[in-house]
């Protein structure tokens, strides 16, 4: 993620909607990648027309084209969850904060995206959903699982609450568990589903994905991870299926790209250009990451290892993403 400025020169962050030093309106512009300011009566060179769910819920800073009342990044949503319950326009405040960085990352990389509603065929939406356990008076005996399926990825709310979330990660074993880490894995599967040919050039590194999906879950909800999976798979769900090896190092490499750009922006060194470059940069500012969360009594930021069998499965993903940057999707994402 980039560093933004306000037209002052201030500093402001991804997610402003406005400038504290001299309060100008602020609004993310993805056409451009860049952060715009307007003063009160102040007239732009560009139209400046904040998203409706900016302006009706305050969980929107990005800006619409001419004749649209939703962003770019807002039209990608499918369903939200009841907003006359108080809880549930916090949780969508943090779900769009999550959603609109994975779609910065994604437009950064050049990577092909649009909404499933412009295209039917080949476009993303997001479901963002309660069940039971979140309201079980209007959504008795129901189960809402995150995931991908059909072109749509959806999360539970439950995802956008803290408490609920570590609870889950505790539950699951887990070392790390994030709603921008839930959206980068998902997203995954859906590239993967773009692919069409390419996924054979994939079964080398990462095994055979017509093996029964729901065997293999099964296995790894009941026996745990292989012995000595952390020199082979990022985490222990990865080692669960191909398909989610895949989708959790597409996830880790989402992540390590933005975490790059940011610490590039921010002044530290940049990393190399090259790929086996980059992930040698991350290997030692991962540890510098860890370190300063330690130094603060925090859990550690980065909790995996980068071994050289994983590098090998970025250096995959890499090539899959350089080709879809360059080549339209050949089969449809649903």
């Amino acid at each position: 993620m980039r560093v933004f400025h306000c037209q002052c020169g201030h500093p402001v962050y991804f997610s402003n909607h406005r400038c504290i030093n001299c309060g100008a309106d602020l609004g993310f512009d993805p056409a451009t990648l860049t952060m715009r300011a307007r003063l009160p009566g102040q007239q732009t060179a560009e139209p400046f027309i904040p998203c409706k769910n900016g302006g009706d819920h305050g969980v929107c800073n990005w800006l619409c084209q001419e004749g649209e009342a939703l962003c770019w990044g807002c039209q990608f949503n499918r369903q939200i969850p009841d907003l006359s319950n108080p809880l549930n326009l916090q949780r969508w405040d943090r779900f769009e904060r999550a959603k609109k960085r994975l779609l910065y990352t994604l437009l950064s990389l050049g990577l092909p995206i649009n909404n499933g509603h412009a295209d039917q065929q080949n476009g993303l939406l997001f479901d963002l959903l309660e069940d039971s356990r979140s309201d079980a008076v209007r959504y008795p005996e129901s189960f809402v699982a995150t995931g991908f399926a059909g072109g749509v990825i959806t999360i539970n709310t439950l995802e956008t609450d803290d408490a609920s979330r570590e609870a889950m990660k505790v539950e699951m074993k887990e070392g790390y568990r994030t709603v921008l880490g839930h959206l980068r894995h998902e997203s995954g599967h859906y590239y993967f589903s773009m692919l069409g040919d390419y996924v054979a050039e994939l079964r080398d590194q990462f095994g055979d994905f017509e093996s029964d999906y729901a065997t293999a879950l099964d296995r790894h909800y009941q026996q745990g991870p292989p012995d000595g999976w952390e020199t082979r798979y990022i985490s222990a769900y990865a080692s669960a299926h191909p398909s989610e090896d895949w989708a959790e190092t597409w996830g880790h490499y989402l992540q390590i790209h933005d975490v790059l750009e940011t610490a590039a922006d921010h002044g530290l060194p940049e990393a190399p250009g090259d790929f086996r470059g980059a992930i040698g940069h991350w290997r030692k500012l991962s540890i510098t990451l860890n370190e300063l969360n330690r130094s603060m009594g925090l859990a550690d930021a980065y909790p995996f290892v980068v071994t050289p069998a994983i590098e090998e499965k970025l250096a995959c993903v890499d090539a899959m993403v350089n080709r879809l940057r360059t080549s339209p999707p050949s089969t449809a994402a649903r």
